[in-house]
């Protein structure tokens, strides 16, 4: 297992879109090792493929924000095929170190995947388990936090990350929760 560097914005491989994958193989599965070992450094919820620069429809979650014993659920070719109501919720990125944006999104989900093994499976959920489902899916079409806020906000947020870029600061460390 290695870490792998997740990438920042405004790297233009955020906005690459996942291709789906096409069979659970022995690389993926190792992609799948690789996504959750950076993600539980970063320390993060969730991570998605593309954030790592690799343009699959996958990502990983782990609602349990390092707490003993860990819920690590895999998504391969994730569907959103139901979701009702809206929330409001701050929501930080790893993409974005040090950025928490509110976002309006789908307050209860269903989703349709693949699990690490290739089998179908469909969970359903509110809270954080719908906003992390979303966010991360949001990652898988090359939709990123600053496509969710104000043009303002945007542009803010925009020129933080280039000044955080330029004066190549160590990453900051995410607040528990970031997704």
């Amino acid at each position: 297992m290695a870490l792998r560097e997740i990438l920042r914005y405004p790297d233009k491989r955020l906005k690459e879109p996942g291709e789906p994958v096409l069979e659970v193989t022995g690389e993926i599965h190792a992609l799948l090792e690789d996504m959750a070992l950076t993600m539980y450094a970063a320390p993060g919820v969730g991570l998605a493929a593309t954030q790592i620069g690799i343009p699959l429809r996958i990502f990983v979650l782990d609602l349990t924000s390092g707490e003993e014993p860990s819920d690590l659920r895999v998504f391969i070719n994730p569907d959103v095929v139901e979701h009702r109501g809206q929330i409001v919720w701050e929501e930080g990125c790893l993409s974005f170190p040090g950025i928490r944006e509110d976002i309006e999104r789908a307050e209860w989900i269903k989703i349709r995947a693949l699990d690490k093994d290739g089998k179908p499976f469909e969970m359903e959920g509110d809270g954080l388990f719908a906003v992390a489902v979303q966010h991360e899916m949001d990652h898988l079409d090359g939709v990123l936090l600053v496509d969710r806020v104000s043009l303002l906000r945007r542009r803010l947020i925009h020129r933080a990350m280039i000044k955080k870029n330029r004066s190549k600061e160590l990453p900051e460390p995410a607040e528990a929760g970031a997704l």
